[in-house]
């Protein structure tokens, strides 16, 4: 085996070691910290706001998705916070009005800024040669890849050709998949804090959470397979011929 097969199969291994820490972090968490009495009191604080609390929600995430702060969290807190249902549309449509302001920020105000920063970025310029050449299929596939951090793509995207009105569907469909799986760990948390959970209602989100996670696995591998042929991937640095 090359080298750099050998490490990009050591970064496989190490995302997934850290997948496992966080999955069980999370279980001792739900044990040994009052994870519960907290849940409880975050929902009936949610509650007592009533839509306004979806709508402070809505531009909490706006906010955070324009000035670069990781939303991987508020995505699951707004599963906890609104259930599935709610929680789901809530967290797509904010992120895509918040990937939609940071894409016109990156292409009328500081697309010079963007553009320096990127420039000397291999996986960038393979990017932006894909995106040159196949638009928002390109936007699309990124978005169900971790190839790319979400918020730093939003600015990105502003100094290539993509258009407007193709961008901003791409993004707000391609979010999807990850923004289910994301939504759907909180809305369980909600659910598993609530009166009555029995083991019929743990097995039921137990299952749902790993048809959840089979699927956007599947996507995310299926994505990336298609951009690696678009000579977008980890070390990819120009566009196969």
């Amino acid at each position: 085996m090359s080298s750099s097969g050998t490490a990009k199969s050591a970064a496989s291994m190490w995302k997934w070691f850290v997948g496992a820490g966080v999955l069980i972090a999370l279980i001792v968490g739900w044990f040994f910290l009052p994870v519960k009495e907290w849940s409880d009191s975050f929902q009936s604080w949610i509650k007592d706001l009533g839509a306004w609390g979806v709508l402070i929600f809505g531009v909490v995430y706006i906010v955070a998705t324009v000035f670069l702060i990781p939303v991987s969290v508020l995505t699951i807190v707004a599963g906890l916070a609104f259930g599935l249902a709610i929680g789901f549309p809530l967290v797509v449509v904010s992120a895509t009005i918040g990937a939609t302001l940071a894409f016109l920020i990156a292409r009328y105000l500081v697309h010079k800024r963007v553009e320096s920063l990127v420039a000397r970025r291999p996986k960038f310029k393979a990017v932006n040669a894909a995106v040159s050449e196949e638009g928002w299929k390109i936007v699309g596939l990124l978005r169900l890849s971790p190839l790319v951090p979400f918020n730093l793509q939003n600015y990105f995207y502003g100094i290539t050709d993509v258009k407007l009105i193709q961008y901003v569907p791409a993004t707000f469909v391609g979010i999807m998949p990850g923004t289910l799986l994301y939504v759907y760990l909180g809305a369980a948390g909600k659910a598993a804090s609530g009166k009555g959970d029995g083991p019929l209602q743990w097995t039921f989100f137990a299952v749902g959470l790993i048809a959840t996670v089979v699927v956007a696995v599947f996507v995310t591998r299926k994505a990336q397979q298609k951009l690696k042929q678009h000579g977008v991937s980890d070390g990819s640095s120009k566009k196969k011929k």
